[in-house]
């Protein structure tokens, strides 16, 4: 019974572990905490409310360098079926062959994944994100002193992107607005120009009509000046006429003898 009773113990934390994140960091096996399935709520709120004891393995609490790695690392927590797993990152030094599967394992999820080779991609700053955590976690084992001086260089690197990300999204937003804002003034304008292509017809149609006009006011103009000239030379010629009667009517009676 006990030996079964390990095996279901130990399949529960297999399929407690396949709940949690895959992830590239690796980790110990889960660890079961608390169960709070049958208890009353008040109970449960207790529990989960404490801090959690400190994890013995194999009999030994958990050591400086596996405390820094938790520091750095957080252990993963979840609840299924009313169990609460805490799954701490692995103190275990790393090999040479474990690197050459970390890499692998890189290029594997990133095709599997389908990470884009180049520009934007969260799902290929996820992966190289837990690869270099796992990297930092290799060398904390080794020397926990080069783990926290590569812990303030990701955290540095990760608030830089931050500071990045954060005014690459307000360029955008900034280019969102003038896009705008020239998408509405050139409405404005195109309306504006359409109404002055009116106005200039309007203008154009008022100036041939003042041009027929002034080309009608000149012609009358014209035919008066020729029809006052004509009247004028009769008038002048009928009086000439009239005075060289006149003159020759008193000439002929200066001439006439007196009786």
């Amino acid at each position: 019974r006990r030996g079964f009773a390990g095996r279901r113990a130990r399949g529960r934390a297999g399929a407690s572990a396949m709940a949690a994140t895959a992830s590239l960091v690796r980790y110990n096996n889960p660890v079961l905490v608390s169960t709070t399935k049958g208890k009353k709520g008040g109970e449960a709120k207790k529990t989960a409310g404490k801090k959690l004891p400190p994890v013995e393995i194999g009999g030994k609490e958990l050591t400086q360098t596996e405390d820094i790695l938790n520091s750095i690392l957080p252990p993963k927590e979840w609840t299924k079926n009313g169990q609460l797993w805490v799954q701490y990152v692995s103190s275990t030094p790393a090999t040479r062959l474990d690197v050459v599967n970390l890499q692998e394992q890189l290029d594997q999820k990133l095709q599997q994944r389908q990470a884009r080779e180049t520009g934007i991609c969260p799902i290929r700053e996820e992966l190289y994100a837990q690869c270099f955590d796992e990297l930092i976690r290799q060398v904390t084992i080794n020397c926990a002193e080069r783990g926290l001086l590569l812990l303030r260089v990701r955290d540095e690197i990760r608030m830089t992107i931050a500071a990045y990300q954060t005014l690459y999204e307000s360029s955008i937003a900034f280019g969102m607005r003038k896009a705008l804002m020239a998408e509405q003034r050139k409405s404005e304008l195109e309306a504006r120009i359409k109404h002055l292509r009116g106005e200039k017809m309007q203008l154009e149609e008022q100036v041939t009509e003042l041009e027929t006009k002034c080309t009608e006011i000149e012609q009358t103009a014209k035919e008066r000046k020729e029809e006052e000239e004509a009247k004028h030379k009769e008038e002048v010629e009928f009086l000439k006429e009239t005075n060289e009667q006149l003159k020759k009517n008193l000439e002929s009676l200066l001439s006439a003898p007196k009786k």
